[in-house]
């Protein structure tokens, strides 16, 4: 069974900064990793994307800039560091990965959200003003 799993949420005040770390039993460097995230009453949503193959990294528009998504393959870890922190982004923040390995699309798959499969449990971060 494929294990995917978060770490790092917490609690912040406004303005300030978490990283969150994603570690997964997958061959970390041939799958495509992202960072989505879930407010209570809204829709899954993604915030950022890595490729396996490198390409991107890709963004929601509207967190470009202040959330920095990255893969380190020889700790098999990705992370999201995320500043500037409003009560906006409190959310419950999952890990996601692709089903196949090495995509050969530009994207590497990110931006096909079908795409992610192996899910975390999702790690809490609350934002408070």
């Amino acid at each position: 069974q494929v294990k995917v799993v978060e770490s790092g949420g917490g609690s912040v005040q406004a303005g300030g900064s978490l990283r969150l770390s994603c570690t997964t039993s997958l061959t970390f460097a041939d799958y495509t990793m992202a960072w989505f995230r879930q407010a209570p009453g809204k829709e899954r949503e993604r915030v950022a994307c890595a490729s396996w193959s490198g390409g991107g990294p890709y963004y929601d528009d509207s967190l470009k800039g202040r959330f920095t998504i990255s893969r380190d393959n020889a700790k098999k870890t990705l992370f999201l560091q995320m500043v500037s922190l409003t009560v906006e982004d409190t959310a419950t923040y999952y890990c996601a990965a692709v089903g196949a390995r090495r995509i050969y699309s530009p994207d590497g798959g990110c931006n096909h959200v079908p795409n992610f499969i192996h899910w975390g449990q999702g790690t809490q971060v609350t934002v408070s003003s």
